[in-house]
């Protein structure tokens, strides 16, 4: 992708290439961050904080800094939404500030570990839950994982994608699970509650930030989100402020409830959290709805990351000739048929990696956190680079105590990159070694 040219004044712009006027207030910004951050995650990430840590405060204090920490990310991305709207995002930011090579290199990752990676995580928190309610063998999550990816591939190669409304209705589905969870912490504590000594686990907080923040994933999107909000530098700060802030308290609560019915301990053995808290608070019956809410809403969050996924692949495929099967649109279906095969292939090559290491979610955590922190860091260093190069554009938002803010950001992004290579496992050499193969890729050249 070539470099624009530096417009004094940026502007939003749509695929057709006309100038979009700024039209969200703060109530839209905020529904839409916390509809982007809250996903299905929340129903397995607090088993593996619980795994690395020792006591409820240590868990307390690991989801409030996580909520911290999204906020700084957030503020530095909102400056370079503001200041380069654009429908690439991170992409374009990377190519303006570094050359097509690393841009090129963060459209590999996407396509092969932080988009089909996500998929599959997706594909096995549905698995994990299917299981509860219809057990398959040894790796009954696996195979439902498999089927999940097969199915909705299927389906998008076809063009039958799910309406408005069903859509919708996954999304509720999420958030009557979270309404069903908190009930059952309320209702009281079970026998593995607050009040029981605490795990002897080891304390690992490096990782378990790994998982804190993956959950708190999506807080990016506010480069995009800033791009069309009204005033801009006063409505983004309370965006930004309120919908992070509703989804820490969301994500403590969730957790207190986790907590209080079963314990530390209880939490960090169990298979399925969410289904094994209903099971002793409400019995059989409730942990099966609930298993089938979060199967159900963990089906909607793959649909959409196919979708999503496929039309950046579809993008890729257009620029490089390399890599031109996965360029070409389907007019009968109206579909990119290549794209979505491509990611289906890496999908189920990545379902046997998890099972093969039989960590199923945890694996495809690993598999992606390195390459996302390390882009992550790049978008931070971008944000300093373009502010020195770039000194006249104009920035609708300034991140605030510039240059702490962002220090602090790639600090983080830097600590969180040790760790998910230091304490991890497997699934992040993998990672990094795909990633390594898009290396030598950069240097083939674009499409005419």
């Amino acid at each position: 992708m070539s470099r624009p040219d530096s417009p004094t004044k940026p502007a939003p712009v749509a695929a057709s290439g006309t100038p979009l006027p700024p039209r969200l207030t703060v109530r839209d910004g905020i529904a839409l961050i916390v509809g982007i951050v809250v996903g299905v995650g929340i129903f397995e990430t607090p088993v593996l904080v619980a795994m690395n840590l020792q006591t409820v405060p240590q868990v307390v204090l690991a989801w409030l800094l996580g909520g911290l920490l999204s906020l700084v990310g957030g503020l530095c991305f909102a400056e370079l939404g503001a200041a380069y709207p654009h429908a690439g995002g991170v992409y374009h930011y990377l190519d303006r500030t570094f050359g097509s090579r690393l841009a090129f290199l963060f459209g590999w990752a996407r396509m092969t570990i932080i988009q089909s990676g996500s998929i599959v995580l997706l594909a096995f928190v549905f698995g994990d839950y299917c299981t509860q309610l219809l057990p398959l063998g040894e790796f009954s999550p696996s195979w439902y994982a498999a089927a999940a990816v097969l199915l909705l591939t299927g389906c998008n190669i076809l063009g039958l994608t799910p309406s408005t409304w069903v859509q919708a209705g996954l999304s509720s589905a999420k958030v009557l699970g979270l309404l069903l969870v908190v009930l059952a912490g309320w209702r009281g504590a079970g026998p593995g509650g607050l009040t029981v000594p605490e795990s002897t686990n080891s304390i690992n907080l490096g990782l378990a930030m790994v998982f804190v923040l993956f959950t708190y994933g999506g807080w990016n999107e506010a480069a995009y989100i800033s791009a069309e909000l009204r005033q801009v530098q006063r409505t983004l700060p309370r965006t930004l402020l309120w919908g992070i802030g509703l989804i820490t308290g969301l994500y403590l609560l969730v957790n207190w409830a986790y907590l209080r019915g079963l314990g530390l301990a209880g939490v960090a053995s169990s298979k399925a959290v969410a289904a094994d808290l209903l099971r002793q608070t409400l019995g059989d019956g409730g942990a099966a709805v609930t298993s089938g809410i979060i199967a159900i809403s963990a089906l909607g969050a793959i649909q959409g990351t196919v979708i999503t996924g496929a039309r950046s692949n579809y993008a890729l495929g257009q620029d490089f000739s390399f890599l031109r099967g996965l360029g070409g649109w389907n007019q009968r279906y109206g579909s990119p048929v290549g794209a979505l095969v491509g990611q289906g292939v890496i999908c189920f090559a990545l379902v046997g990696l998890a099972t093969l290491t039989r960590k199923g979610f945890a694996t495809m955590v690993d598999y992606t956190a390195p390459v996302f922190w390390f882009f992550m860091l790049l978008a931070g260093v971008a944000l300093m680079v373009l502010r020195w190069r770039e000194p006249e554009r104009l920035r609708p938002f300034r991140v605030p105590l510039y240059p702490l803010t962002p220090l602090v950001f790639c600090a983080t992004c830097g600590y969180l990159l040790y760790a998910s290579l230091a304490y991890t496992g497997v699934g992040a050499l993998v990672g990094v070694g795909v990633l390594a193969v898009g290396l030598p890729l950069s240097f083939l050249p674009k499409s005419a």
